[in-house]
């Protein structure tokens, strides 16, 4: 047992440690005043937003870049609440291009089913998807545009962080997802993209073409950013790249309760098994098994059947690479307030992902008021 355990914590503290380091491999990106040239078609799916959508159309109506450029497609999934009535008043108030469609089911997917609709009626070749409960920085289309014209790229993964944290379930999973940002950012900093977030992601309208969009994947209900990149980079893996600015930074909320944020990690859970990136099975094999070997040992030294100090001082390794990841992370988004909240969630973290892992491998789970089969 303590071998096997020894091996694993070597080797998850091999790669995060890998990933700490690659993160400054990916430069940060500044922006210039560089003429806009790149035309953008941001689709916007929407299901029972009316509580969020009031801060993401503000936040459309404060963007920088010159309306001509691009055009807002928001797409309407069957909501019941006054989403729709949300953003009907906000069009006929605002000189913008935006388009509100209704989403065309086809599939399990109903955001890529949103999406794909989207596309469909688009005017310009490149794509930007948002999420309805996100606020976007006034230069995020001005970043991808000078992006685009000073990189080859077909595909851009951009920055996402959570905003409005407050107590400790909300830095718990702020923690948590700067711990996923920076193996995001990382990924790319060694050379091998595995993670990437739809709340900010852009990619040509011809190359969503060539890939044939979700096909493949869309029995699947999530997962229209990670798969779609899956194809992305198996047709031209240099063309894929991230864009670590701040000024593109889209903030998201965390979810507002301990229920709605294990529906969402179980939904997450639930696609991990259908990646088909090796790479990315590996990082999620060897994550789960150094949480598992600190659930297990827990145990153990409770029973009376491990020592407390050789425990201590394995779990302690892992704290530190952890947070090494976490720390320069939370640097770069300006989040370094949650790492007080560090200790105790790193004490939560591996009895809350391990459940995680094996509920979401074997359930069904409920998004948007939908239930879904894995």
């Amino acid at each position: 047992m303590l071998v096997v355990a020894v091996i694993i914590l070597l080797l998850y503290l091999f790669l995060i440690g890998k990933f700490a380091f690659a993160i400054d491999k990916v430069t940060v990106f500044k922006l210039d005043d560089s003429p806009a040239k790149t035309t953008f078609t941001v689709i916007i799916p929407f299901r029972n937003e009316a509580e969020n959508l009031p801060a993401l159309l503000n936040a459309i109506a404060e963007l920088n870049y010159q309306n001509s450029l691009f055009e807002i497609i928001l797409v309407n999934d069957d909501s019941e609440d006054l989403s729709k009535e949300i953003a009907t008043k906000f069009m006929s108030n605002s000189a913008l291009d935006i388009t509100l469609i209704e989403n065309e089911r086809q599939s399990n997917s109903p955001k890529k089913d949103a999406i794909s609709s989207a596309i469909k009626i688009s005017k310009y070749d490149w794509i930007i998807t948002t999420d309805a409960d996100c606020v976007l920085p006034k230069y995020w289309l001005d970043s991808f545009d000078v992006f685009i014209q000073k990189n080859e790229v077909k595909m851009v993964v951009g920055p996402v962080t959570y905003h409005k944290v407050n107590g400790f379930l909300q830095h718990f999973q702020l923690l948590d997802f700067l711990s996923l940002t920076g193996s995001t950012i990382a990924g790319f900093g060694i050379n091998k993209p595995f993670l990437c977030n739809g709340a900010n992601l852009g990619y040509k309208k011809s190359l969503f073409s060539d890939i044939k969009g979700f096909e493949g994947n869309d029995t699947i209900a999530s997962g229209d950013d990670i798969f779609l990149m899956e194809k992305a980079l198996k047709t031209d893996k240099n063309s894929v790249k991230y864009l670590k600015s701040k000024q593109a930074i889209v903030q998201t909320l965390a979810q507002p309760n301990f229920k709605s944020l294990l529906a969402q990690r179980i939904r997450w859970a639930n696609k991990t098994s259908n990646y088909n990136n090796n790479f990315a099975k590996l990082v999620g094999l060897l994550v789960l098994l150094a949480n598992s070997v600190v659930v297990i040992g827990f145990v153990l030294v409770a029973l009376g059947l491990f020592q407390f100090k050789t425990f201590a001082y394995l779990f302690l390794l892992k704290l530190l690479i952890d947070f090494l990841l976490i720390y320069k992370t939370s640097v770069f988004f300006s989040k370094e307030q949650a790492l007080k909240y560090y200790l105790p969630s790193s004490l939560v973290y591996p009895f809350f992902s391990v459940y995680v892992a094996v509920v979401g491998s074997f359930s069904t789970y409920k998004w948007k008021n939908r239930r879904f089969k894995k």
